[in-house]
């Protein structure tokens, strides 16, 4: 008697960057055969799960997508689109461009051309025009890079509307997830998050600023876009966020978690902004990037507030609490020697 049951393969892109790196691990979890994209010469292809059948590919280039989507056999093809470049600045970038913009367009037409099953497309919340404070963020139906701020978010938001334009004028079945910030242990490209308690950690933050975060456990992220590969609905999209929290709490969260000394001086939101600007000057005149940009200071001083009920009602999407990310990433860092534990501390006072 034959076995009629038809293998899925799942094309995983950007399989060596953190987001990637959990949805091939939750997916090996649950038996399934995995393929990876990966940069030649990306050093961090050592991080990437035993079990995940590496293919050297670039999204820029289509010739190099052709083996990692063609098999041997009948399965079929589910689609994650991981692989991005990720800016803190809000000028155009022709790198920025040609990953996030050019990229997803050889990826939803290698889609199209070998009959993809499914695919995932991993936007980001930068995509949505912001809303004004005391409003949640909901998910629109169209984009515009000309309606948010930064070229990342610019970026983003024209590569959505192609997938979109893609599912209404050929039919290719697609979700796409709009993550807010992602964050949580292994986040060996040390984003803001993870910056943000290496700086406290070090001591290198004695003020902060009158604003927000909105971030998401890695790993819950993982979970929802594996969900929308077989919940998502064609071309519908799910904001990924989590509780937002202002900086002034996670300052003291940080302090529970490492026993080091609170920081209590916050700078209200009209000085942040002013500052933000004199460090855009110093960064033209000087040629030297600080951390505390305009783009970043207006990160923290937007709207935060994303409604995430759609993927929780549609895709069973939960997220841990942000304190429990935050310990689980302070443990990976002492644990990486990237910053010291309270004994160490101790130590060295």
């Amino acid at each position: 008697m034959t076995n009629s049951t038809i293998q899925t393969t799942y094309l995983v892109t950007g399989v060596a960057g953190n987001l990637g790196n959990s949805v091939a691990t939750r997916l090996l979890a649950d038996g399934q055969r995995v393929r990876g994209l990966v940069l030649p010469g990306d050093p961090a292809v050592a991080r990437v799960p035993a079990g995940v059948e590496i293919h050297t590919g670039d999204v820029t280039k289509p010739a190099s997508l052709e083996p990692f989507f063609t098999t041997n056999d009948d399965s079929d093809l589910v689609v994650i689109h991981c692989a991005a470049m990720v800016t803190v600045s809000s000028a155009y970038s022709q790198v920025v461009h040609d990953v996030n913009i050019g990229g997803t367009a050889n990826i939803v037409a290698a889609c199209q051309a070998h009959q993809v099953k499914k695919l995932v497309y991993v936007s980001s919340t930068g995509a949505i025009p912001e809303t004004p404070n005391g409003t949640l963020i909901t998910e629109p139906d169209t984009f515009s890079p000309d309606d948010v701020v930064g070229y990342y978010g610019k970026s983003k938001a024209e590569a959505t509307q192609l997938v979109l334009d893609a599912v209404r004028t050929t039919g290719l079945d697609a979700t796409i997830v709009f993550p807010t910030g992602i964050c949580g242990p292994e986040d060996y490209a040390f984003g803001p998050v993870t910056g943000f308690i290496m700086d406290y950690c070090d001591g290198k933050m004695d003020t902060g600023i009158q604003g927000s975060f909105n971030a998401v456990d890695v790993r819950d992220l993982a979970d929802a876009i594996v969900a929308a590969t077989e919940h998502g609905r064609t071309g519908e999209g799910y904001i990924l966020g989590n509780e937002c929290v202002t900086m002034e709490d996670m300052l003291a969260q940080l302090s529970d978690l490492t026993g080091l000394p609170r920081v209590t001086k916050i700078v209200p939101t009209g000085v942040a902004k002013f500052l933000g600007r004199g460090a855009d000057l110093y960064n033209r005149i000087a040629k030297k990037p600080l951390r505390m940009t305009g783009f970043a200071v207006y990160n923290l001083t937007r709207n935060n507030a994303f409604d995430s009920s759609k993927a929780r009602r549609e895709l069973g999407f939960t997220t841990r609490p942000f304190s429990e990310t935050m310990y689980d990433t302070i443990t990976w860092l002492e644990n990486e020697g990237k910053i010291l534990n309270q004994e160490e501390v101790l130590q060295a006072a």
